[in-house]
């Protein structure tokens, strides 16, 4: 396949059928992240950012299909990827109690995008830029399907609009106030709206952390190594070696999301043993397809 060809894609809905029910809490194992913030009611009144992401993936596949470039159900990777998400989603209803109605689907984008997305009511895509230029094995796919899946779950975008919303209101009533006051408005608007920028950046990187904590927890649960995770993150590190100051950026330092998936091994590695029949000491270190990255061990 050129990589000029742009999109690969499903275009017809790909359902998995969900039996369990899904409850408004965490599961009573694993790991702990705490409720999802009120402020996603204000960043998604009356469904509105909902109908948004669903017009953009019907957008995105209408596009994909005018380009002929969809992808038969039989493509190898389609039908991976498939299977990664059908052993998912059953581990992820317990993180949001709308999840058991969404209609799951899975596509493939053709493009050296090094990218994967969930978009609210489980649509998921991956490029085949992300499978292809980090070589990712199933347990490296599971990682980075439960880390998109848990942000949808905790519906980081509402999150992230109410946010946005909140501090905005926030900044220009500090404009009309200084204006009373008879200092420059524009001045402490520019000020202000600086910060909030800042405030925004932290906010993006907190639901990153949120949705890599959770994601181990789903993986782990559906017999995929949340070790890999730390492989993924060493190959990312690989790729993309001219990162901007963590500051600076919407997504935390690989090396800090590394130590943070380590930390959270005495919580998910019980629950991937759990899944494979076997004790945390039986478990053989993970194994990169990769011969700089070294195995990792319990």
């Amino acid at each position: 396949m050129k990589k000029s060809l742009i999109v690969l894609s499903i275009a017809s809905a790909f359902v998995f059928p969900v039996t369990a029910l899904a409850q408004d809490h965490e599961p009573q194992d694993g790991v702990k992240v705490g409720k999802m913030s009120m402020m996603r009611k204000l960043g998604n009144l009356g469904g509105a950012l909902d109908q948004q992401a669903a017009a953009q993936y019907v957008q995105t596949m209408k596009e994909a299909e005018q380009k002929r470039a969809l992808a038969p159900d039989n493509h190898p990777q389609v039908i991976r990827l498939r299977a990664i998400a059908k052993k998912l989603i059953p581990f992820a209803l317990p993180w949001n109690d709308r999840a058991a109605e969404w209609k799951w689907e899975v596509n493939l984008l053709g493009s050296t995008q090094i990218n994967a997305y969930c978009m609210p009511g489980g649509k998921i895509a991956f490029y085949t830029g992300i499978l292809d230029t980090l070589k990712l094995t199933d347990d490296e796919v599971a990682i980075v399907m439960g880390h998109e899946i848990a942000h949808a779950l905790r519906e980081h975008g509402a999150e992230r609009a109410g946010k946005s919303m909140a501090t905005n209101l926030l900044v220009k009533g500090a404009a009309l106030f200084a204006e009373y006051k008879g200092y420059n408005g524009q001045t402490v608007a520019g000020l202000g709206g600086a910060g909030a920028n800042v405030m925004m950046l932290k906010f993006s990187r907190d639901d990153e952390t949120e949705a890599d904590i959770v994601g181990l927890d789903i993986a782990a649960r559906a017999g995929y190594d949340p070790r890999a995770g730390v492989v993924l993150w060493q190959k990312m590190g690989i790729v993309n070696k001219k990162a901007p100051p963590k500051w600076l950026s919407t997504h935390p330092a690989g090396t800090d999301r590394i130590d943070e998936i380590r930390k959270h091994f005495p919580e998910v590695m019980p629950l991937y043993a759990k899944a494979m029949s076997t004790t945390i000491e039986g478990l053989p270190p993970y194994r990169s397809n990769v011969k700089s990255i070294p195995d990792v061990a319990n």
